[in-house]
């Protein structure tokens, strides 16, 4: 089965070879171990066929992985984990606003700001050194959705018109520098010319290159409660509906757990599986 070529369908639809490397560097970003990664290859291999969906493969990865590592299936899910966050965008806005934290920004998620022309209601407005951004994020359920150049076109022309009210604000302590655009899947490649062009700062799933949402997730252990194995779906929902987004959240308010109907050993695996996560 090794020699034999596996063609496999990605999640955007597209058909390449199955490539095992590529496998074992997905697991390696969970920090899973050699042996771990090892074992969990030469188990899909023999399963693999044409045609197999990479979500397929996945599945069948994270399973075996979380038989060994549950910190690390934690780590591995990351993406579905966001995606999970839905269906409304206000959770995503909640962990965009604790990732700039996390950069020294002062936040407010949900805004309502006067422009020239109208008024905007703004996802999360940040400020930092004397400085303000508008930072608009763009939710997605779907792993394959796009944001094309429409997106960025329309997000600056709002972020122009409330920069030309707040910049000539007497009363504004602070300079409206820049405008944001955030997803959490990707961005068209005419999406990222304009916003270069423009001065429109994009986050993306991977971009920038080596500073997605991704590595500022894994660097400052923000991880969202949907990224939890010992919990359900269900369970999950009901913490977000309780306005609980990130894992660090929960742990410093575990009393929820017994709201919602968690039991006591339950608990117990709950706030350790965090502790191991997040380093806590």
């Amino acid at each position: 089965m090794e020699n034999k070529i596996i063609t496999i369908k990605k999640f955007n639809g597209d058909i390449e070879q199955f490539d095992v490397e590529k496998l074992k560097t997905s697991l390696r970003r969970s920090k899973a171990s050699e042996d771990e990664i090892s074992e969990i290859a030469e188990n899909i291999i023999p399963i693999l066929y044409d045609g197999m969906p990479s979500k397929e493969i996945y599945k069948k990865a994270f399973a075996m992985l979380k038989k060994q590592n549950r910190t690390s299936a934690s780590k591995y899910s990351l993406k579905r984990a966001i995606l999970d966050l839905g269906p409304t965008g206000f959770p995503f806005e909640r962990l965009v606003g604790a990732l700039l934290k996390h950069h020294g920004y002062d936040t407010q998620v949900g805004v309502v700001l006067q422009g020239e022309c109208v008024s905007h209601e703004v996802d999360v407005l940040a400020e930092k050194d004397g400085n303000t951004y508008t930072v608009e994020c763009k939710f997605h359920a779907d792993p394959k959705a796009v944001s094309n150049v429409k997106v960025p076109l329309y997000i600056n022309s709002r972020f122009l018109d409330i920069q030309k009210r707040w910049n000539n604000d007497p009363e504004k302590t602070s300079h409206l520098k820049q405008g944001w655009l955030v997803t959490n899947t990707r961005f068209s490649t005419d999406a990222i010319n304009y916003a270069n062009c423009v001065g429109l700062h994009l986050l993306s799933w991977d971009y920038p290159e080596n500073n997605g949402i991704k590595q500022n997730v894994d660097k400052f252990a923000l991880y969202p409660i949907t990224t939890l194995t010992a919990l359900t779906k269900h369970e999950k929902d009901l913490l977000i509906e309780n306005n609980v987004i990130l894992t660090k959240e929960l742990f410093k308010n575990s009393h929820l757990l017994d709201k919602i109907g968690i039991s006591t050993l339950r608990k117990e695996k709950v706030l350790n599986e965090i502790k191991k996560l997040c380093d806590l």
